[in-house]
C-alpha cells in the first residue's frame, strides 16, 4: 500500500498549480493532505475511486486536513475527543482492518514561540491519543509535524535553534514520541542522508537554494518495521511551500 501525505498550504491555490496531475502520478491507496484553508463547500474536488474525509478548523481559511482513501474504513474519527484542540481541524483518523491511520497538522509554535505552552500540551495529549490507538492495532501517522527532529533535518541548525520548529522542547517531545514505539520512516530507511527536505520559506529564494526543513513525516508503530519498503520525498513535486512523503507499506 502507498501512503502520501502533502501539506497543500491552502487546496484551493494548489488546485490551479497541478495538484491533480500530482495526485494521479503519485496513485496512492491513501492521500493525506494538510493546512486544507477551506470551509465545506467551498470547492468540489472528487477523484474516481475515491472516498474523501475532511476536518475544517472553525475560522475560515486557517488549517483543516483531508484524506482521501481507495479503501473503505471501518470508522472515522475527527479530531482527538479533546476540546482544546479539536476546533482547528487538524486531526483525522480512519481505523482500518489491519491498521489506524492517523493524519495530523502539528500546530505551530509561531514567532517569539507565543503558542509553544500550547504546543507542549498537543503533544502530550497527541501522544497519548496515539499510543491509546496503538494498543488496538498498528499506527501509522503523517503529516506536517512543524518539528526538525535532528541537525540534519534543516539546512541551518545553528541559526534556527530557538526558533518555532525547532526549539530543543519540541525536539524532545519528537524524542519521546518515538521512543514509545513508533519510527521515522524516512531515517528508517535513510538514517544519515542530508539535504533532502518537506518545507521551503517562499522568503530568500529557499527552494532554489534548497535551504529547507524536513517536517512533513510519516511514523508507525515499531512491529511494522518488517513491513515498510519503501520512503520518499518528492521534491520535485511544486505548488505548495512544501512537497508530499510517501511510505510504502507491504501488508
Amino acid at each position: 500500500m502507498k501512503f502520501i501525505s502533502w501539506n497543500v498550504n491552502g487546496l484551493r491555490a494548489v488546485v490551479g498549480k497541478g495538484f491533480a496531475e500530482a495526485f494521479a502520478q503519485l496513485e496512492a491507496d491513501f492521500f493525506c493532505l494538510q493546512e486544507t484553508k477551506m470551509q465545506a463547500g467551498q470547492l468540489d474536488l472528487e477523484f474516481e475511486g475515491y472516498q474523501s474525509y475532511w476536518n475544517y478548523a472553525d475560522k475560515k481559511g486557517y488549517s483543516g486536513t483531508a484524506i482521501f482513501s481507495r479503501h473503505e474504513p471501518l470508522a472515522v474519527t475527527y479530531g482527538m475527543g479533546i476540546d482544546e484542540h479539536d476546533h482547528e481541524g487538524r486531526v483525522i483518523t480512519l481505523e482500518m482492518p489491519e491498521f489506524y491511520l492517523v493524519t495530523c497538522y502539528t500546530p505551530n509554535s509561531q514567532d517569539e514561540l507565543r503558542r509553544l505552552d500550547y504546543r507542549m500540551r498537543w503533544e502530550d495529549d497527541f501522544r497519548a491519543y496515539l499510543l491509546s490507538l496503538d494498543q488496538k492495532k498498528p499506527v501509522i501517522v503523517c503529516g506536517d509535524l512543524n518539528v526538525a527532529h535532528q541537525e540534519i533535518d534543516l539546512k541551518n541548525p545553528k541559526t534556527n535553534r530557538r526558533n518555532a520548529g525547532f526549539t530543543d522542547e519540541e525536539r524532545a517531545k519528537m524524542t519521546t514520541l518515538l521512543e514509545a514505539g513508533f519510527t521515522d520512516t524516512f531515517r528508517h530507511f535513510y538514517p544519515d542522508k542530508t539535504e533532502i527536505y518537506s518545507w521551503w520559506s517562499y522568503r530568500f529564494r529557499a527552494r532554489e537554494k534548497n535551504a529547507g526543513w524536513r517536517i512533513d513525516y510519516f511514523l508507525t508503530s515499531k512491529r511494522l518495521d518488517d513491513k515498510l519498503t519503501a520512503a520518499t520525498i518528492h521534491t520535485d513535486i511544486m505548488g505548495s511551500d512544501h512537497c508530499p512523503v510517501e511510505v510504502d507499506i507491504q501488508f
